[in-house]
């Protein structure tokens, strides 16, 4: 365990059976968050997408009031860092999937990471993640579709069903820009928390923008596109597969001040 990370089970130091089945099984689902000032920008998504999970995956909540009391006791304090909050059961293998009760709960600390890129060329795949409604702990595909996309060259990958139909990235949610309208993909996904505060942001501006199914084909009719996530909350997208953008298309500074402007909600 790194020495800058600080991981607890539900409170208590992890334990060796807990890290054990953490190596050898992956049934579970998470979310992530930056800690500033002791608050969370979309605290309340973050918590009620947990409770989701726990519920679909293990037929029983955690509670927002455990929930909140594992991740103030695991911060100790501390007022800006990087929050990882992860759902799982020791009772849960491939040969015996029936357990029902409360998950556990692993909170890591660690400290905040860096925005993703300044800007990122992205590679076409045909691939869509199980379950993708879930933020789940089953990374296998994201990361070998990110390993394949930089070894063609690319920065990472952006998914699309075998009709072409686009959905997410790897880590994070996709915008596309055609005048001054940003259009969200419509397709099985993880709707982000950052993806959620921006759309919303961009309602109470008074901007347009709406959900429509983006295809392959369409992306040469698109001005501009940009990624977002909890780390990276607007960045510009120079190149999906040959199809070059202006970055400046997109209305990063808008996107940020948005982000910005989101109240951090107390844990």
């Amino acid at each position: 365990m790194a020495a800058d990370r600080r991981l607890l089970v539900d409170g208590e130091p992890v334990s060796e059976g807990d890290l054990i089945y953490q190596a050898l099984a992956n049934y579970g689902a998470y979310t992530s968050f930056r800690v500033e000032d002791g608050g969370v920008r979309g605290l309340d998504l973050h918590l009620d997408r947990l409770e989701m999970s726990a519920r679909e995956l293990f037929g029983e909540g955690v509670g927002e009031g455990r929930l909140r009391e594992l991740m103030q006791s695991a911060l100790e304090g501390q007022g800006d860092c990087w929050l990882r909050v992860s759902l799982f059961s020791p009772e849960i293998w491939p040969r015996t999937p029936g357990w029902t009760g409360r998950p556990k709960v692993m909170v890591s600390v660690s400290p905040p990471p860096p925005p993703l890129a300044e800007s990122l060329r992205l590679q076409v795949q045909t691939y869509g993640r199980e379950a993708a409604h879930l933020k789940h702990t089953a990374n296998f595909g994201l990361i070998r579709a990110r390993r394949l996309a930089r070894a063609a060259g690319f920065d990472d990958a952006l998914f699309a069903d075998g009709t072409g139909l686009i959905s997410e990235g790897s880590l994070w949610n996709i915008g596309f820009v055609r005048g001054d309208e940003v259009i969200w993909p419509e397709a099985p996904m993880l709707t982000g928390v950052t993806l959620t505060l921006l759309r919303r942001g961009l309602e109470a501006c008074g901007l347009p923008s709406r959900t429509a199914p983006v295809r392959r084909e369409d992306l040469a009719g698109f001005d501009g596109a940009f990624i977002c996530n909890s780390a990276t909350p607007a960045c510009p997208v120079a190149a999906i597969d040959a199809v070059v953008f202006d970055p400046a298309a997109a209305p990063l500074e808008t996107l940020r001040a948005i982000w910005a402007s989101q109240p951090c909600q107390p844990i």
